[in-house]
């Protein structure tokens, strides 16, 4: 199981159903843009904690090792020197920093994998925002270019001729208007299914590789 679990109040997959029913689209993506921010500052917070942490269990790692070495080391000068007695100490505190060693591997190890798991997390919700927030930006682009149109239908609209011609005019326009809102908001919908299956894509690569690692920590254990 992750020890990462993201507890946001809106995610993109909610963003989309509640896109469908907002009046003020950009004012809910702008929500979503700043939560996800947040999450972002947290996330970048928690991942220099764990790499301190992981760094410092590296050390520990390394200099039980370095000590197992020495005393072996020693125990053999020992031996040579005919002093059973004292290879014998030397050995007892060999196998000591082996333990440690050993336990310190252990955890520097499962504290990588979760530092490797947060960095993936971490990019994913960078991609999320910088998708959104340009999307966000194409959104509002096209929503002025309606609202000058609507401006530029209305001047010229002034004092036409109120028969057929006018009347289908103004149809079109009013048509062509719900085309463009229709397919702004199709268009953050497909954004948000993609970004859902990237992500579930990034959890099943994250699964595949834990089990790797615990299939070979069973080999190498039988």
């Amino acid at each position: 199981m992750s020890v990462i679990k993201r507890m946001r109040d809106m995610t993109v997959a909610t963003l989309n159903d509640r896109l469908e029913k907002t009046e003020d689209p950009v004012r809910l993506i702008d929500q979503f843009l700043w939560s996800t921010h947040q999450e972002i500052i947290q996330s970048e917070q928690l991942q220099r904690q764990y790499a301190a942490h992981t760094d410092h269990l590296f050390r520990q790692w390394q200099d039980a090792e370095k000590w197992r070495e020495r005393r072996e080391e020693q125990a053999l000068t020992a031996l040579k020197a005919g002093e059973e007695a004292a290879a014998k100490l030397a050995l007892q505190d060999k196998v000591a920093h082996e333990e440690k060693a050993q336990r310190y591997k252990e955890l520097y190890e499962q504290s990588k994998g979760e530092l490797d798991e947060l960095d993936l997390l971490l990019q994913e919700l960078r991609n999320e925002y910088r998708a959104v927030y340009d999307r966000r930006q194409f959104y509002v682009a096209r929503m002025e270019s309606l609202r000058l149109q609507q401006r530029l239908n209305a001047r010229f609209g002034t004092g036409a001729d109120p028969g057929p011609a006018g009347m289908f005019r103004k149809l079109d326009d009013r048509l062509s208007d719900l085309e463009l809102e229709t397919k702004s908001l199709r268009d953050l919908r497909r954004m948000g299914q993609e970004m859902v299956y990237q992500a579930g894509t990034v959890v099943h690569e994250t699964i595949e590789r834990e089990l790797q690692q615990l299939k070979r920590k069973l080999q190498q254990g039988g």
